[in-house]
């Protein structure tokens, strides 16, 4: 994975423009999945505008349906209706585009930012395209990750629009397919942005909890702990008539929901990034935990190492599964008698044992 500093890497924090700083935090973006017809566009605009909470108005123009039987979208027709939304209430407005016919449209009816969808980001040809049709011009361009949890495939997208001369970029998580079953339509997989934040601490990150959720009742959790995670803003579809919407009507809210759950959110002050001393205190002491368990790991890694020699002496096989089973259950025990998480500490003891497998068998074919 490129480091964001090291020579090759074409996304450069430092060259990223703040340009979310123009808006209040958390940036609310939101309107329906798709722009069904005009009277359902001006009427969600219109209850988002009564709300207050809401700064870029979002739909759907063209809709990328896994069959050709669903409904996709009203095309450039619809781009008319989201342009009275902005000249009516104000708000700036942002559509997903998946071709350069679709940029070139977009353009041309005012829509001032741009979003490029799971289902292009994951193919680099397509980006590429996009990307050389908007070289010169002067828009914000938001990235919503793969649909495969693939970091670098995502942060390849960032770089092509950078490269091209988009500096107003932001990365948007919308979960990933993966084929464990879960709660959400889309895995979080919180690891994989944080570890973008982490590699790039000047791009903007957004969440589309309603992605991730794929049901209403379960947006406001994603989005809570998504702001919390220190993400900038929110991207949640509204309609309003969801139970009746041509497309994704499960995890779509009225506006009146939108306003309660921004409402009731905890929202974390962006400026307080010094901490008090006592979280000082608590950091120094997680500090000597770490290294406490390094230096034990080394320690257990050196065993393992004394008793690859004596296994292979004795021509014992590496695998013991009734040990391994063995410490499964007496670790995994001792850590709930401790409330440590079960599943963490398992997970934990995998890594652990994987390399020590690997350890016992680097010399072997």
């Amino acid at each position: 994975m490129k480091q964001p500093n090291q020579p090759g890497s074409d996304l450069n924090p430092l060259a990223l423009n703040t340009w979310l700083t123009d808006f209040s935090h958390p940036l609310i973006i939101s309107g329906p999945c798709s722009a069904e017809s005009h009277d359902q566009v001006m009427k969600t605009s219109s209850a988002l505008h009564d709300t207050g909470v809401v700064s870029v108005f979002r739909s759907g123009i063209w809709k990328p349906r896994t069959r050709p039987s669903g409904f996709e979208g009203r095309g450039e027709e619809a781009l008319k209706w989201i342009a009275e939304v902005k000249e009516r209430y104000g708000f700036l407005t942002t559509v997903e585009v998946a071709t350069p016919a679709h940029v070139e449209m977009c353009l041309k009816h005012g829509v001032d930012i741009l979003w490029i969808g799971a289902r292009t980001s994951v193919n680099p040809f397509s980006v590429q395209e996009l990307a050389d049709t908007l070289r010169g011009v002067d828009i914000p361009v938001l990235v919503k990750n793969p649909v495969n949890p693939d970091l670098n495939l995502w942060i390849g997208v960032l770089e092509r629009f950078f490269k091209a001369g988009i500096t107003k970029i932001a990365a948007v998580h919308r979960g990933f397919t993966i084929f464990e079953k879960t709660p959400y339509r889309n895995a979080p997989l919180w690891e994989i942005p944080i570890e973008l934040k982490r590699l790039f601490p000047g791009l903007p990150v957004l969440c589309d909890p309603s992605h991730i959720a794929g049901n209403r009742e379960l947006i406001y959790d994603v989005a809570q702990k998504a702001l919390l995670l220190d993400m900038n803003g929110l991207m949640i579809e509204t309609h309003i008539d969801p139970s009746n919407a041509m497309t994704d009507a499960a995890q779509q809210l009225t506006p009146h929901q939108l306003a309660h759950l921004i409402e009731n959110l905890d929202i974390p002050d962006p400026s307080a990034h010094t901490p008090c001393q006592e979280i000082e205190v608590l950091r120094s002491k997680i500090d000597d935990c770490d290294f406490r368990l390094i230096n034990s790991l080394a320690d257990r890694m050196e065993l393992v190492k004394q008793i690859a020699v004596l296994k292979k002496e004795c021509k014992f096989p590496v695998l013991q599964i009734n040990r391994w089973n063995q410490i499964l259950e007496t670790r995994i025990k001792a850590a709930q008698l401790k409330g440590v998480n079960q599943e963490m500490t398992k997970k934990i003891l995998e890594l652990i044992h994987a390399e020590s497998i690997n350890l016992q068998t680097r010399d072997m074919p």
